[in-house]
Formats: structure tokens, C-alpha cells, sequence
């Protein structure tokens, strides 16, 4: 054992005097380094000549090449990557970054979860944000310079468009609270006891993209959000975690929110929205132009298309769509 661990100490030495030489070369006289290379060079063969054992000949040579794969691959920089999510994706984002990041040590993930109409306005405003995942294609188009539906009325020029990708589509619906005091069973329903102001709705800012669909759904019906918020029948959230509290609390008889919400807070669904009630839920993403950290956002965007987050989404009520 003890002519093992000699010839091993000897092969390190040899390494360590090796990377110490690369550095030093320049430095230190000829005539003060060869002696010293020289006496590891004996000190190795000397090892060598007493241990016969081949399996520790073999011992050093993997420690040997340990020793220099280690020197040659320098640990990874640590990143910290921002998210701007809607706030309708806490619960998923939240466990499909911490297996993200299980995967990728060196980065950390922060979310910044809200309204999708109050996080354009943070990344107008110059807040730092790598990724930015909307609740509505309104927002994005709003800072997309590649917009065509003549939504960018600013011309900001915020996205990189070519990353911009359709990530999830959700579901409008309408919920109650614990044993549907009011009986509300549908939507027709809804608009019936909406315009006789025998309820009370609960629904999203004109800013937020839950409130811009349910500003559909009442168009729909002919009914006036004006007149109906005038007459004490409706009241607002600043974003779709907002409306859910209230359905929850049970401080108003009804609310429109997503789905994914409605799973999550175990909320009764007594009604969803179809297509030509509201149009299609679709959540956009894209790096930004002001990202610190463009090649991470670009690598966890692809990686929320693999079929793990796509379970992770579906099982809340998302439907994931295929990445082209």
C-alpha cells in the first residue's frame, strides 16, 4: 500500500509541477528548474521501479488524467435569468423552474408574476427582464416591432421577434363560490341576472387580458359594462388572482377567470366560454431585447415545449401547443 501511494504522490507531483510550469516558464531561470524536473523525473521512476504492481501503474494514470480534466473544464458562470409571467401561470411556472434549475445549477430563476398589462408597462418602463410569457397577444404586440395588426400604436421595439412563440392556450370560464348561493348555471344566466342586477360580478381591469375577454363575453350579450358597473353590479381585480380571491371569499356571487385559476383555487365551474364568445386565450412568449441573459431565455423557452412541462401545463387545464 505504501509503494501504491508513493507512486501515486509521485504521478500528482508530476502534474502539479507540470501546471505549475506553464505559468512560470517565463519566470524562472533555466539552470533553477531543470533540477527540480529532473528530481520528479527520477522520484517517478524510482516509484515506478520499486512497484511492479500494475494495477497501481494503471491508478495513476486515471489520477493523472483527472488531475488534467478537471484543470481543463472550468465550472459554469452562474446566471440568473428573469421571468415576466401572467399571474395565471404561478403554480406551473414555479414547479417547472425549480426542475429547470435541479437540471441547471448554475442558474436562478425570478419571477415577476402580475397582470400581463402591468408587466408591459414595468419592461416599457426599463425594468430588467429577460423572457416575458403574456396572458393575451395584445401586450406582446404591443411591443413587438414586427406587429401587423396595427395594435404597437407606441412603435416600441422591445421583443426579438424571431424568438416570439405561441407557448399555451386557456380557457375563459365562470365560477362561484362554495354552493352557488345565486344558482348561476350558465352564461346566459349570467347576462340574465347581470341585467336585472340581482348579482354581483367580479372581473378584470380593461388593462388585464382576463378583463379584455370578459369585455367580449358581455359584448356578446349586448349588455353595457358601463351601465352595469354604475348600477353596483360588477366589481374589479387589478389581475386574475385578484377576481379568484374574491370568488373564493365568497364577497361576490360570481367571477370570469381562466381555467388554470379555477383548478387551482377548487373553485366550481359552472360555465366556459367558446370561441365566439371571446375568441381564442393564447399566451405569447419572447426574449427581450433588454435581456441579460438572451441565451438562457432562449434555452428555458425551448425548454417549456418538452412533453414534462407540457404535463405539468395540461394538468391544470392548459393546452400546450406544439413548437413549430
Amino acid at each position: 500500500m505504501k509503494r501504491r501511494m508513493k507512486l501515486l504522490n509521485a504521478a500528482l507531483l508530476s502534474v502539479t509541477m507540470l501546471f505549475a510550469g506553464c505559468g512560470s516558464q517565463a519566470e524562472a531561470p533555466a539552470e533553477e528548474a531543470a533540477p527540480a524536473a529532473a528530481a520528479a523525473v527520477s522520484e517517478t521512476a524510482e516509484a515506478q521501479e520499486e512497484v511492479k504492481d500494475t494495477a497501481a501503474v494503471s491508478e495513476a494514470g486515471e489520477v493523472v488524467a483527472a488531475v488534467s480534466e478537471a484543470a481543463e473544464e472550468p465550472a459554469a458562470e452562474p446566471s440568473e435569468l428573469i421571468v415576466f409571467a401572467a399571474a395565471s401561470m404561478t403554480e406551473t411556472l414555479t414547479e417547472i423552474g425549480d426542475l429547470y434549475m435541479a437540471e441547471h445549477p448554475e442558474v436562478s430563476i425570478v419571477y415577476n408574476f402580475d397582470s400581463s398589462g402591468t408587466l408591459k408597462t414595468q419592461i416599457q418602463e426599463g425594468a430588467d427582464c429577460d423572457l416575458f410569457i403574456s396572458a393575451g397577444q395584445k401586450q406582446m404586440n404591443q411591443m413587438d416591432a414586427a406587429d401587423t395588426t396595427g395594435t404597437n400604436e407606441e412603435g416600441l421595439d422591445l421583443v426579438v421577434s424571431e424568438t416570439r412563440v405561441d407557448l399555451l392556450e386557456n380557457t375563459i370560464t365562470l365560477v362561484v363560490p362554495e354552493n352557488n348561493p345565486k344558482e348561476i348555471a350558465s352564461f346566459d344566466d349570467l347576462a340574465a341576472k347581470l341585467q336585472d342586477g340581482s348579482i354581483l360580478m367580479a372581473m378584470g381591469n380593461e388593462d388585464v387580458p382576463v378583463g379584455q375577454y370578459t369585455q367580449k363575453i358581455l359584448a356578446y350579450y349586448n349588455l353595457s359594462e358601463e351601465d352595469l358597473a354604475a348600477a353596483g353590479t360588477i366589481t374589479y381585480g387589478s389581475n386574475v388572482k385578484e377576481v379568484t380571491t374574491q370568488v373564493a371569499e365568497g364577497s361576490v356571487d360570481c367571477g370570469i377567470i381562466y381555467c388554470t385559476d379555477a383548478f387551482s383555487a377548487g373553485l366550481t365551474v359552472v360555465a366556459s366560454a367558446d370561441k365566439e364568445m371571446c375568441g381564442q386565450v393564447i399566451y405569447p412568449a419572447a426574449v427581450m431585447k433588454n435581456a441579460r441573459n438572451p441565451e438562457v431565455a432562449a434555452d428555458f423557452l425551448s425548454y417549456l415545449f418538452n412533453d414534462n412541462c407540457g404535463s405539468i401545463f395540461a394538468n391544470v387545464g392548459f393546452t400546450p401547443i406544439a413548437a413549430e
